[in-house]
């Protein structure tokens, strides 16, 4: 049987458990926790990132009666929810429209990643998150307060690069949350050391538990700190991950119905989400553009139109309306739609005037759609939360919503709820200070 992810890895001696690409952590750093969690629900969410800003008029907020130079060559297509069109390049999403919820007109800080959409909170600069960005992403938060639950899942799972672009630095950054809550990455050897090589059987790996606890033992004699007194209960945690096997399980798509793998082709990472989600992980992140030729390869800034913006968008919604489809349409077939809320969206919209940058930046601009940050939009989908509605408007030409907008902050502080987290909740920094998840507490009411 052979798993996709394992191409061209190679083994490591098993006392090396997870090498998870993580400044060195291993499998007992990344399932480190503290013993003040909170009791949890059983919900999960999966954060499907457009990475580079995609188009809102050109997806989901279509403006048929505007001047052609903001409506743009789309036409519009009629959704099962009265009042709600989509581009006419997303049938398949349009069959599905009560399944799932529009936010429209959000409002963000205009950073070029993903940071905001994960934390709350924008970037210093775009890109250059470790530039003294001092918050932690919601996926490590619900690591922390979930962690201690007896599972052998990681809490919270990252499939694909979400970085804009390979020079930016990575978004998901735990913070003062603590490094044992940065993202389990399935990719590289901590896939491989998930499951024991041949030549180890479980009486050897018994064996091999009990030396690594004599050296610690030994450790502890001449560093008694209290994370090294708590070492022993997760490395305990690590080796349960590796003999239970259940995370390779998850990530093992051999396991999946051939029939359903054919659905989700050129979209494996979602596949892969729905199998750990349902496998009883918290929070799974992944990036998606079009067609994906392997499962963790990155997306990087596919949405980033600047020029070609129609051209561009004819190649990319068909996939991406298809991949959409499959994902939630199996969620609602296997019942996970209470379960699991899906949330989708990008940094910020586009420029609702074709060709807005050309006068700054030049004639090869003149077919694109720039950045805008006063209008973006997200899609959510299950969690319990009200399905089949448009929450939120924009103005005649796409530029702004009408009324007050919500942000960022107002979207994870319903993730949140779906948690069943308070998002006052505080946790105090590297100075001691209590910090808030979130300063703008309010959620979608819609949605509730």
């Amino acid at each position: 049987m052979k798993l996709p992810l394992r191409h061209g890895l190679h083994r490591r001696e098993f006392l090396q458990i997870g090498a998870l690409g993580l400044g060195g952590l291993s499998l007992a750093d990344v399932l480190r926790l503290e013993a003040h969690g909170a009791a949890s629900t059983a919900k999960s969410v999966i954060m499907v990132y457009l990475p580079g800003g995609p188009s809102h008029i050109d997806m989901y907020d279509p403006k048929p009666d505007a001047p052609v130079e903001f409506r743009g060559e789309f036409g519009t297509i009629r959704t099962k929810v009265p009042g709600l069109d989509f581009c006419e390049l997303m049938p398949l999403q349009a069959q599905i429209a009560d399944k799932l919820s529009v936010i429209r007109g959000i409002k963000f800080k205009g950073r070029h990643d993903p940071y905001e959409l994960l934390s709350g909170y924008p970037s210093a600069s775009s890109g250059a998150i470790r530039a003294g960005e001092k918050w932690p992403v919601f996926g490590s938060v619900v690591s922390r307060i979930r962690g201690d639950e007896a599972t052998d899942m990681p809490p919270y799972v990252n499939l694909n690069d979400l970085r804009l672009v390979p020079e930016a630095d990575d978004a998901e950054v735990p913070r003062y949350i603590g490094p044992a809550h940065a993202p389990f990455r399935p990719t590289g050897p901590g896939l491989a050391n998930l499951r024991l090589p041949n030549a180890v059987s479980t009486n050897r790996l018994d064996d091999r538990k009990t030396l690594l606890a004599q050296f610690d033992q030994t450790r502890r004699e001449t560093e008694a700190s209290e994370e090294i007194q708590a070492l022993d209960e997760f490395q305990r945690r690590a080796f349960g991950m590796v003999t239970s096997g259940e995370v390779y399980k998850a990530l093992d798509l051999d396991r999946e119905d051939p029939r359903v793998r054919d659905r989700y082709q050129g979209c494996t990472d979602l596949l892969l989400a729905r199998r750990l989600v349902e496998a009883g992980v918290s929070v799974v992140t992944v990036a998606q553009g079009g067609i994906q030729k392997s499962p963790g390869l990155p997306v990087f800034g596919v949405w980033d139109t600047h020029t070609n913006n129609f051209p561009s968008m004819r190649k990319l919604l068909p996939d991406y309306d298809r991949a959409i489809f499959t994902l939630l349409s199996d969620l609602y077939e296997r019942g996970l739609d209470e379960k699991v809320a899906v949330v989708i969206w990008g940094e910020f919209g586009r420029s609702p005037k074709v060709g807005d940058e050309t006068r700054a930046l030049g004639s090869r601009f003149a077919t694109g759609r720039g950045h805008w940050w006063d209008a973006g939009f997200a899609i959510v989908a299950g969690g319990g939360l009200r399905m089949g509605q448009v929450v939120g408007e924009t103005d005649a030409r796409a530029e702004r919503a009408k009324g007050r907008p919500y942000t960022p902050q107002n979207v994870l502080a319903t993730i949140y709820h779906v948690l069943g987290i308070d998002p006052a909740r505080a946790f105090p920094d590297y100075q001691g200070r209590p910090m808030h998840l979130l300063d703008d507490r309010e959620k979608i009411q819609e949605l509730i």
